[in-house]
């Protein structure tokens, strides 16, 4: 295929998101999996690239487009909505369909026949490890795939914003100490199921990010309450008996014809939770997703040392960890998390910055401090 492409990042990440693509599917394969998507080449990946960040920068009657593209032949797309006539791949068809296709879980399915992409309809269904682009907002794209069994959130592959380049590095972090909700975003772990704690706790981070107010969540012991010591008395909106809607929800015996409506009423209360964090102050909920308060302000427990440094990554290329002060990751609601953790080891702290980061904040036992995970990656 002859294309010359005019964003230049399209072109410089082309052969690296390929070999990622050909390594899954080569492993996939070799395990014996099925239901797998063809392999983006390079020439695929750098065209649909150049033509989805043209698209994002255009409005349609005042609207940037939120699309997504996903390169797979009509035959392995399930059910597909199929266009009677083929359309080009160009960025004026992309801003013309999208107001049409923008809502979670369409795609716009792609294809090549005679060196030419052009796009064949839409698609909610798309098979293992299909090359998948999404627009989240002008400038800012991201390659993802689906997760081999198919549960829970997409894997990010890359994240490109304007000539900003992340590419995800999924073996950059192989400590025994590193959150299993990390390692699960970059599909290091066994099967993620919808209902699964570390899925959850997924679904917990992309809600809180999503209402783009900011705020800290803090998952403490079931078993004790010693953390009451890192809160400031009276807790404003303290929470008795403790509320249990997801908790009850999580326990329940499902049969597998209820599974959507149990998906929906799952969505819904981890919404509920994660809209409580837009509240100033930290919500706060038990390790069996119990909410025990929010808007409760975080100050040093008695006898506590006030922390001066953590551990901080990113798991991209070149994010590798360097100790600095908590200050240096963020303001007062990544400091007050850092020091929560700090001083209660077995706590986890998620914060959502306004301005999009995330940060997923635990004790390394093997380090001696608290390490902060960067994660707005893998949440677009």
């Amino acid at each position: 295929m002859i294309y010359q492409s005019t964003y230049q990042a399209a072109g410089v990440i082309a052969p690296q998101v390929e070999a990622i693509f050909a390594a899954h599917l080569a492993a996939a394969k070799a395990s014996g999996e099925d239901d797998l998507a063809p392999l983006p080449t390079a020439d695929v990946v750098e065209a649909i690239v150049d033509v989805t960040f043209w698209a994002s920068l255009r409005k349609e009657e005042g609207h940037s487009p939120k699309i997504s593209l996903a390169f797979l032949p009509p035959a392995q797309a399930g059910n597909p909505l199929m266009f009677k006539y083929r359309l080009p791949l160009t960025p004026g068809v992309l801003t013309k369909i999208a107001p049409g296709i923008e809502r979670a879980g369409i795609h716009l399915g792609v294809w090549m026949e005679e060196e030419e992409l052009f796009i064949w309809g839409t698609t909610v269904s798309i098979p293992n490890f299909c090359f998948v682009v999404d627009v989240s907002e002008p400038a800012l794209l991201v390659i993802k795939h689906r997760r081999i069994y198919g549960f829970g959130k997409f894997t990010n592959v890359a994240v490109l914003k304007g000539d900003q380049v992340k590419m995800v590095d999924n073996h950059s972090i192989r400590k025994s100490d590193c959150p299993p909700m990390l390692l699960s975003l970059l599909d290091l772990t066994a099967p993620s199921y919808w209902n699964d704690a570390v899925n959850v706790m997924i679904q917990l981070a992309v809600s809180m990010r999503a209402h783009g107010r900011g705020g800290t969540l803090l998952i403490v012991p079931s078993a004790h309450n010693q953390w009451l010591q890192s809160i400031i008395k009276p807790i404003q909106y303290a929470i008795q008996p403790a509320f249990s809607g997801l908790s009850k929800l999580l326990q329940q015996d499902r049969k597998e014809a209820s599974q959507i409506f149990w998906q929906t009423a799952l969505k819904r209360e981890v919404d509920h939770l994660a809209g409580l964090t837009a509240v100033d102050g930290a919500t706060i909920i038990s390790s069996t997703y119990e909410l025990l308060a929010f808007g409760a302000k975080i100050g040093r427990a008695k006898g506590k040392e006030n922390i001066d440094e953590l551990s901080f990554s990113e798991p991209i290329t070149g994010g590798d960890a360097g100790v600095m002060h908590p200050t240096k990751v963020g303001g007062t609601r990544h400091l007050s998390a850092a020091q929560f953790v700090h001083d209660q080891r077995d706590a986890t702290a998620l914060v959502a910055s306004q301005d999009g980061h995330f940060t997923i904040y635990t004790w390394s036992e093997l380090q001696g401090r608290v390490q902060a995970h960067r994660i707005d990656t893998l949440l677009l």
